[in-house]
């Protein structure tokens, strides 16, 4: 296997990281560092820096879309669950996972929340951890509960590492994500600016190859990435400016977002891979790194639907990203039975009616084949408001 470049991203290559079930780049890792431990986590976030600290490689695990019939997992869940939950167990189960060491769940959904529990109880062996997000981020209690959360996590990867993770240590994770969340910052503001020259399904395939390489090496190729993108030039195309709302667990089908693409939309924003942008603001390096991620997941974030924070009402601030991207429109696209979604969707749909601002919702799971449906819905509402 052909190690990925550290001069440059290529998207094919991004996009055979994506759709590789065997994890090939992570075992080829594990190989490189002997005794090595390699730590999952499930979407929306989890503290990488921490895993990182403890020379661990963080995983991010985003289901098995539409590349897994499931055999095995339905005997486990029940048969209205969103089918990240079980094509994950479906990898697990078929030792797709074998090179995993343990994996982080935390607070998204019920489904998730069991998942974690289920897995524990059919791979005993493995490190499995749930981590406890506050869920009322304006609680005079929030911070200090996470803080002690976190170090409870340390103790445990130290435990699994065999190794300490001291504050340096800490430090210099948090620098290295500062970096590659500043990286992907400005790609976003590129897209922006510029949808003609970066396609969604483009910048989507190399934030996602991110969930599965050492971050000094997605760093550098973001920065290769930056640095060609800027340089070039691309025809606009006659397309409206949406923003996408409602993918920030499962992960919509890479065929379903370059067919919204094609179908006659800029996506000038989207919530995909969420947990990689969770910052707004750059982390504290100096000081009680453990401290500072905490205090950053409550108060330097972005909003989420899996996460309450009474300071910064969802709905308001759908509205302002939209006004803030110029978008003319707001494309709620949300994986079947995702629960979380759907309870903000009607709250996000008053919002945007409030403000004038048009909005279509779309359907889908990771294991849809043919998209015909959804392309003649996006058609429709992209001719209505280019026409109207």
């Amino acid at each position: 296997m052909r190690s990925l470049s550290p001069r440059l991203l290529d998207i094919p290559r991004c996009v055979e990281l994506i759709q590789d079930l065997n994890f090939a780049e992570v075992a080829r890792w594990k190989a490189e560092h002997p005794g090595g431990k390699a730590i999952a986590y499930f979407p929306v976030y989890a503290p990488v820096e921490i895993i990182h600290a403890c020379g661990m490689l963080p995983v991010g695990l985003n289901g098995a879309g539409d590349r897994l019939d499931i055999q095995h997992a339905d005997a486990r869940f029940g048969s209205f669950i969103c089918s990240i939950i079980k094509t994950t167990l479906e990898m697990a189960i078929t030792g797709r996972l074998d090179w995993m060491d343990g994996m982080f769940f935390s607070t998204i959904c019920d489904s998730a929340r069991n998942l974690c529990f289920v897995s524990k109880r059919n791979f005993p062996e493995k490190y499995w951890d749930f981590i406890h997000l506050p869920q009322n981020a304006g609680s005079p209690a929030a911070v200090d509960f996470l803080e002690q959360e976190y170090r409870r996590i340390l103790l445990q990867l130290e435990s699994l590492a065999g190794r300490k993770a001291d504050d340096d240590a800490l430090r210099g994770a948090i620098r290295l994500y500062n970096h590659n969340r500043e990286l992907l910052r400005d790609l976003y503001a590129l897209r922006e600016r510029h949808p003609e020259r970066l396609r969604t399904w483009e910048l989507y395939s190399l934030l996602r190859a991110g969930c599965f390489l050492p971050v000094e090496t997605h760093n550098a190729g973001l920065e290769a990435a930056l640095a060609e993108l800027r340089a070039g030039a691309a025809k606009p195309r006659d397309s409206i400016r949406i923003l996408i709302e409602g993918s920030f667990c499962e992960q919509p089908p890479l065929d379903l977002i370059r067919l919204i693409e094609e179908a006659g939309c800029y996506i000038v924003d989207d919530d995909f891979i969420l947990g990689r942008r969770w910052f707004t603001q750059d982390v504290p390096s100096e000081g009680d790194p453990i401290r500072a991620l905490a205090e950053s997941y409550l108060n330097r974030s972005v909003y989420s639907s899996v996460r309450h924070d009474p300071r910064h009402p969802r709905p308001r601030a759908l509205v302002e990203k939209a006004r803030s991207r110029r978008a003319d429109a707001v494309l709620f696209l949300i994986a079947k039975f995702c629960e979380p979604a759907y309870f903000d969707y009607v709250l996000f749909k008053q919002a945007v009616e409030a403000a004038g601002i048009p909005h279509l919702l779309l359907e889908f799971e990771e294991k849809a084949f043919t998209f015909e449906r959804s392309r003649t819905e996006v058609e429709t509402f992209v001719e209505s408001l280019l026409f109207d």
